[in-house]
């Protein structure tokens, strides 16, 4: 089952984000969302059931994800050319600040390789260690199984 997720995210420019030009704030976040789902609704996007913010876009055997966070977009799919359409159908609409390969998502590292997407979290952890005094500890490895 984890394969068949991460390979939906496989491709290494799959994974995209994209911003828009200011913060949302007040009440508008929630005007913005319902702007962007209908929006999507009615571009043939279908919204998650579990998570109300994840809209999916089935095209034959191919799938595009669209995951909104406040004024965050990020998507990916099987196929480079649904996001390519995406870019575009976002573009049409909104005004976006950047869109560009997903690198960092609340407070995740992202990188995408040819043989699959890994999260780290080395920028917290060195922000920790920098806190407590301890970026000069020696270091020690553990026994992994």
């Amino acid at each position: 089952m984890i394969k068949n997720k991460a390979r939906i995210y496989g491709v290494p420019d799959g994974c995209k984000s994209a911003f828009l030009y200011e913060r949302i704030e007040g009440e508008a976040p929630r005007a913005w969302y319902g702007t962007l789902a209908n929006y999507l609704l009615g571009n043939r996007f279908h919204k998650e059931k579990i998570d109300q913010t994840l809209f999916i876009k089935k095209q034959q055997r191919d799938i595009l994800l669209v995951q909104v966070y406040v004024d965050d977009i990020i998507f990916g799919s099987t196929k480079k050319e649904l996001c390519i359409e995406f870019e575009k159908l976002i573009k049409d609409k909104f005004q976006m600040s950047s869109m560009r390969e997903l690198t960092f998502f609340l407070g995740l590292q992202v990188k995408q390789k040819e043989d699959g997407i890994f999260i780290s979290r080395d920028k917290y952890v060195a922000e920790i260690l920098r806190k407590f005094n301890l970026s000069d500890v020696k270091s020690a490895n553990t026994p992994v199984d």
